[in-house]
């Protein structure tokens, strides 16, 4: 396996598999564009994951921010919600994230944010890989280098915002079943549970960097496996699985069945949208079609870009903020218009349990009560320059249909549709095909053997 399928560097940052993929040369350089692209001398936010590797990674991002002048408030083991929410409260003017989210533990990545905690826009990300290709770094005098500050106590301030949403007592009544899949989850929810009272059953709570105690992606067959075979047993009236950087979450119902993670988003848009004046609901375009029938019963429009958090932020910035209700992924990362800006896992879990709560019905209830999409995902390896010809295929194969191109290949018909694209986080080519009703075996299958041809 070479290097470039160990190593990702985009415009969402830089990812990989460390040592091999992601040295400590990627580490020191990218820290320093990014201390180069910040203003002069404004305190900056860190925080990492439970990855084992992520203390190298730490070490590296610090000394990089020093050297170009800033101050750096270290929060430890954090979840990038976590870190978002610290930017904004001290009004820092940047902030870092040491974690792969979804990735398994020899993976980790970069995540930079500017004032506000706001993830970077496309045109501001560009200038930071300018930077960081060009290697042109401010390095300061030793006189001007940034101090360090060590701050353990973030996790409260978070839950203080929370608490301000959410009606936590309330939700008191509910045994909740968590997977925290030995990320940054166990570390709020346990202080959650001390504070609130709140019923919350963890399990794979360790914080543990090297062997967590399964892949952490949010998937309906990921629940399947590791947390709804627990739900009757155990009596819960909720469950929920979070990535190891708790920005994603994805659920189960009391009854033990795995939910997709595709349902994250038209669950909370059906809470959310009666409470907003925003009529805006921005996704990408891999993003379930239920989005638009939820939407469309509220009187909302849906809203799709491409796919990754650089675009959902351009799509964001186009519109003022009480235009929009909710962005989010298929995923199961979503923004609510309370915490703009960050996708968080911990706020999607209380609001779905406040719906349950205020509506008096049980999550199978609730989810039951859609109707039916059925949707097909794969992957392969992507070891191939000639996607330009396998889109061209697909696009000749399938005309009849509605065509988007702003990323990948996406083609319409009134009661199903399909995606390919390349990944901007692994190296692989996804393939996403949805039907109203029933599985389209044929065409995810017709699309799945084109693409392994290329691949």
């Amino acid at each position: 396996m070479n290097e470039p399928q160990l190593l990702r560097i985009s415009h969402v940052g830089v990812r990989g598999v460390v040592g091999p993929g992601l040295t400590a040369s990627h580490v020191l350089d990218f820290a320093s564009a990014f201390g180069t692209f910040l203003a002069p001398k404004v305190p900056v936010v860190l925080g990492r994951d439970t990855r084992a590797s992520g203390v190298m990674i730490r070490e590296g991002v610090i000394a990089a921010l020093l050297a170009t002048g800033h101050d750096v408030i270290d929060l430890g083991v954090v979840s990038t919600p976590v870190i978002q929410h610290t930017i904004s409260r001290i009004g820092a003017g940047g902030g870092v994230s040491i974690g792969a989210s979804h990735n398994a533990a020899e993976w980790n990545a970069l995540k930079f944010f500017g004032p506000n905690g706001i993830y970077l826009s496309t045109a501001e990300a560009s200038e930071l890989l300018d930077i960081y290709h060009l290697k042109k770094f401010d390095f300061v005098g030793w006189t001007e280098v940034g101090k360090l500050c060590l701050q353990d106590n973030a996790i409260d301030p978070y839950l203080d915002d929370l608490a301000q949403v959410f009606d936590l007592e309330s939700l008191r009544q509910f045994k909740v079943l968590v997977d925290c899949c030995n990320g940054t989850s166990a570390l709020i929810l346990r202080r959650m549970k001390e504070r609130f009272g709140l019923n919350l059953i963890l399990i794979n709570e360790k914080t543990e960097g090297v062997d967590f105690a399964h892949d952490p992606a949010i998937s309906r067959e990921t629940v399947g496996l590791q947390l709804a075979p627990l739900m009757q047993p155990v009596a819960a009236d909720a469950g929920f699985l979070f990535d190891a950087d708790s920005d994603r979450v994805a659920i189960a119902t009391e009854e033990g069945n795995p939910v997709s993670e595709e349902m994250i988003l038209p669950i909370l848009a059906d809470y959310v949208l009666p409470r907003v004046p925003g009529r805006l609901v921005i996704t990408n375009i891999s993003t379930t079609a239920l989005v638009e029938e939820v939407a469309s019963r509220h009187g909302a429009k849906v809203v799709r870009a491409p796919v990754g958090r650089q675009a959902a932020i351009d799509a964001l910035t186009g519109y003022r903020p009480e235009q929009v209700a909710l962005a989010g992924e298929g995923t199961g990362a979503v923004m609510m218009p309370q915490f703009r800006f960050v996708y968080d896992g911990i706020a999607s879990m209380l609001a779905i349990l406040s719906m349950m709560a205020e509506r008096k019905a049980r999550l199978s209830e609730i989810v039951d009560a859609y109707p039916r999409y059925s949707m097909l995902k794969g992957q392969l390896p992507f070891a191939s320059r000639r996607l330009p010809e396998l889109l061209m295929e697909i696009q000749m194969a399938y005309s009849d249909g509605r065509v988007t191109s702003i990323d990948g290949l996406r083609v319409d018909w009134p009661d199903r549709w399909f995606h390919v694209r390349v990944s901007q986080t692994e190296p692989v080519v996804r393939v996403i095909c949805e039907q109203r009703g029933d599985p389209p075996i044929a065409l995810f299958e017709d699309l799945m053997g084109r693409v392994r041809s290329y691949v």
